[in-house]
């Protein structure tokens, strides 16, 4: 499978629209929920679009840019349907947010392909048991149709890597096993690595200067990074 540049990440700030797939998935978020999402749900939405495939080459979205579609769209919601004003926005809702978040979380998945790099998933079409290696899942990659469905062990499947913040850089120790993202002339992938060692650096206006050597797993190859190049398991 050829997912060149599946999740990559640029360096650029500057905005430029949401794309569709984007917008269609906010908004059925916004109509299933009824309220608008807290921050936290924002900014793990706003990780998940920036490491798609779709945004693969664009600008990278801020969270303060997806909140702010969040309040447009209600608003022309509320304009067609002046019922969706009322009891829904007012009701108390922090164990209604709460479980938002989880479940929310709980959906968003990422898959080790057969080329041994990983990939956002962005549904399970089916499953199947194999009787000599076991359960085994038809994942359908976020950014690609059909034709790239790809059946994935259970084993090779699991909750999706996040980034981190610039302050966060702390979290991240020598041993920790991460996801990075490894970029060549021909290729753009993220793999399994291990941090080797950190060179700890003062923060400037740009955020985090601390340099990470990693090695990464599928070819034992070294690589000294970013932080922005690194997502960790979601319990950071």
């Amino acid at each position: 499978m050829d997912h060149l540049g599946l999740r990559s990440r640029g360096e650029k700030n500057v905005f430029s629209g949401f794309t569709t797939a984007e917008m269609e998935k906010m908004d059925r978020i916004l109509k299933q929920s009824e309220q608008l999402p807290n921050s936290e749900v924002i900014k793990k939405l706003t990780t998940g679009f920036n490491r798609s495939a779709g945004r693969a080459g664009k600008p990278l979205l801020k969270w303060l840019e997806v909140q702010n579609w969040f309040l447009d769209r209600q608003k022309c919601l509320m304009s067609r349907d002046t019922s969706l004003n009322g009891p829904n926005m007012n009701e108390t809702s922090d164990m209604p947010k709460g479980e938002k978040v989880i479940d929310l979380s709980k959906l968003e998945y990422e898959a080790k392909s057969s080329d041994g790099a990983w990939y956002d998933v962005e549904i399970f079409i089916t499953y199947r048991f194999n009787t000599s290696s076991g359960y085994e899942v038809l994942a359908r990659y976020d950014g690609f149709g059909p034709e790239e469905d790809e059946w994935v062990h259970i084993k090779n499947v699991r909750e999706r890597s996040v980034s981190l913040e610039h302050l966060e850089c702390s979290k991240v120790m020598v041993g920790d096993i991460v996801l990075c993202f490894q970029e060549k002339t021909d290729i753009a992938r993220h793999y399994d690595a291990q941090v080797i060692d950190i060179q700890r650096k003062l923060h400037d206006i740009r955020g985090c200067r601390c340099i990470f050597l990693i090695r990464y797993e599928h070819d034992n190859s070294e690589e000294c990074v970013r932080l922005r190049r690194l997502c960790c398991r979601p319990e950071y």
